[in-house]
């Protein structure tokens, strides 16, 4: 039996296209169905590389019996949360408004016939266990309920939409000091490990990158060492792959060591910009050699087509979670032989391993190798790492987003400028190429959908125009410069939310969900509101057009009311506010810049990410620096820009 995925594009969708349950795609013609049938609807989100939607997968939607009852009583409908990331934000803080339970994949929402949600949960198990009933007890029970209560419960929806209205709690602040902000986050932290206190732990990468701008604004050495510690931590166990170079998602423990094995791209962006900036103010050969072997993980491994980067690897690998980069400790002696006590001297490997039997590869503490040594166990890492790739490689889903591959970019070319590699900066200037031609008659996330439906999110234009901004900046890119000015008007014009004075996550014009999908939190990367009050400093202050200054003010007016009560979920809006408000950096080149390699080296290693740099093509030979509108005179060669800024910024 095949199901109505068939036609799909998303792999996740494809992978469940025979499932006996009718499996139906979110679209208009999908719930009109299920008004016209008066039927409630199943909602089950995952996205490819999640273990346990695999898990229920397996266990209930491939059994005929589960299936039986899910197409007799409901309309179900499959969603990719990376397709569709408006629905997976509104039904996950649904889940928590109706039954106050944790979200998480796969979620597995109950819906009226109005695809208002009444009750959900996330992984149900297929058999009564732990006092948690079966999932056919669950569809039962909530088909009988619906039934018995069907007007009481489409009559709820007002109730949870006024709720979804006042979720965010607000003050009526305009302006403020962020660093207090920062200080408050950091006895949540965990000073052993690094990262945050507690199991399972996610690196948060983007909490930290405001951090370290913080540490690089004020000089406060303990935001530096939290930064550096997290760091270090992660690069050296068992989150990190250390054959290949990139990071997993989360780790089961406290001490990174255990992951949870799939690999996504966005944590592996969020870790380069991380490194990027740390390397910016702090040299680390060994954290350098980190940041070279995960770009070159990534920029292999993840390419899909086009040569833009897909999504993400699974965890598993012929049904086994871990199996493709766990080694016993007998196959690492047959394998290392005569080598593997070199190999025991930096990875600490035992015979009882530390996962199921097995060794997951994790660093020696205070680890000290002499030049040889190093040289020879790179020679036998790239030995397993061959022997590695003769197993079955995990499930690779090569969905292309538009928005991580935007933010991938921007950070390789970063990357370039750190590490002063010519190649890494014209394969990313060759990439944009292919990006720019894919999405010049329309920017979509991921797949190219009819008109009227859904299929283009916030986060892809803002991130797209952040990009074209700073190819002008590094460039003096005078295309990309006018086509980031119109995508962010068109950013505006679309996704402007006039009752909220903030930016939503879906087009206003096209919304298919029951509420307004407007989101002020930062999730797995830095929110849209928060790149585009970023990018639109950035115009106002290159263009001196008061459109930006408009726009600027009233999202800035509108977020900084939310920082007080929710400035956890919002660390980027910290930084990026900060630099608007307090930090407002502008270098203004006149005329032609001479030794433009030099250049490169004193502005954008320090400054890229947080100042504007704004050219006037004319035929002076001078430069100036402002911060917060206070100006520098005429810096009229390379050598007093240099000595400026050191003795200035």
């Amino acid at each position: 039996m095949v199901n109505s995925l068939k036609n799909e594009k998303s792999p996740y969708l494809k992978q469940h296209e025979n499932n006996p349950v009718d499996w139906l795609p979110w679209n208009r013609s999908t719930l009109n169905k299920a008004k016209k049938e008066k039927k409630p609807i199943f909602l089950s989100v995952g996205y490819a590389s999640c273990h346990w939607c695999h898990v229920m997968a397996h266990e209930s939607f491939e059994n005929q019996i589960t299936a039986k009852i899910m197409n007799d009583k409901f309309i179900n409908i499959k969603v990719d949360r990376e397709e569709r990331p408006d629905l997976d934000s509104i039904f996950q803080r649904s889940l928590g408004i109706l039954t106050g339970a944790q979200g998480g994949w796969p979620l597995s929402m109950f819906l009226d016939e109005n695809a208002v949600p009444f009750t959900g949960g996330t992984y149900f198990p297929p058999k009564e266990m732990h006092g948690r009933p079966s999932f056919d007890q669950v569809l039962e029970n909530v088909s009988r309920v619906y039934k018995e209560n069907r007007e009481k419960i489409i009559n709820q929806a007002i109730q949870l939409r006024n709720v979804f209205k006042t979720i965010h709690r607000k003050d009526a602040t305009l302006k403020q000091e962020y660093y207090p902000f920062v200080e408050k986050i950091l006895q949540y932290l965990d000073d052993e490990n690094g990262g945050f206190k507690g199991a399972p732990k996610f690196p948060q990468f983007y909490i930290f990158d405001t951090i370290l701008y913080f540490h690089k604004k004020n000089e406060n050495k303990k935001f530096l060492d939290v930064v550096q510690n997290l760091l270090l931590n992660v690069s050296s166990k068992g989150i990190y792959d250390h054959l290949e170079g990139g990071v997993s998602r989360y780790t089961v423990d406290e001490k990174w060591i255990i992951p949870h094995f799939e690999k996504m791209l966005y944590d592996n962006i969020l870790y380069i910009n991380l490194l990027n900036n740390f390397l910016q103010i702090n040299q680390s050969d060994y954290l350098k050699s980190k940041l070279i072997q995960t770009l070159n993980f990534i920029n292999t491994e993840f390419i899909s087509s086009d040569k833009l980067l897909g999504s993400a690897f699974d965890a598993d690998s012929d049904g086994i979670e871990g199996k493709y980069y766990i080694w016993k400790y007998q196959e690492l002696q047959n394998i290392l032989n005569k080598d593997f006590d070199l190999f025991k001297k930096k990875y600490d490997i035992t015979a009882g391993g530390n996962f199921e039997g097995s060794n997951i590869l994790i660093e020696k503490k205070d680890l000290k190798l002499n030049k040889d040594e190093q040289t020879d166990l790179s020679k036998l890492e790239h030995i397993l790492l061959s022997e590695r790739k003769k197993r079955n490689k995990p499930f690779f889903d090569n969905k292309i987003q538009t928005d991580l591959n935007c933010y991938w970019l921007y950070t390789n070319l970063f990357s370039s400028i750190l590490l002063e590699d010519d190649n890494l900066y014209n394969q990313t200037i060759e990439k944009i190429k292919v990006l720019k031609e894919k999405l010049k008659n329309k920017v979509y996330h991921c797949y190219n959908k009819e008109q009227n439906e859904v299929d283009v999110f916030l986060e892809d234009y803002v991130y797209y125009s952040l990009l074209l901004v700073t190819l002008y900046e590094i460039n003096n890119d005078m295309k990309s410069l006018e086509k980031c000015k119109v995508l962010m008007k068109e950013t505006w014009d679309m996704f402007y939310n006039s009752n909220n004075n903030l930016l939503q996550k879906n087009k206003i014009n096209l919304n298919d969900i029951f509420v307004n999908p407007i989101d002020i939190s930062d999730s797995n990367i830095a929110n849209g509101n928060s790149i585009f009050l970023f990018v639109c400093n950035k115009l106002k202050n290159i263009t001196k057009d008061s459109f930006w200054e408009q726009k600027f003010k009233i999202l800035s007016n509108s977020v900084n009311k939310f920082v007080s009560f929710n400035f956890s979920q919002m660390f980027s809006y910290l930084k990026v506010l900060d630099i608007c408000n307090n930090n407002d950096v502008t270098i203004t080149i006149f005329g032609k810049i001479k030794n433009y390699n030099r250049f490169k080296h004193i502005i954008f290693k320090k400054f890229l990410g947080t100042a504007s740099v704004i050219y006037i093509n004319n035929n002076d030979n001078f430069f100036v620096i402002c911060k917060n509108q206070t100006c520098s005179e005429k810096l009229k060669n390379l050598d007093e820009l240099e000595n400026y800024i050191k003795n200035n910024l």
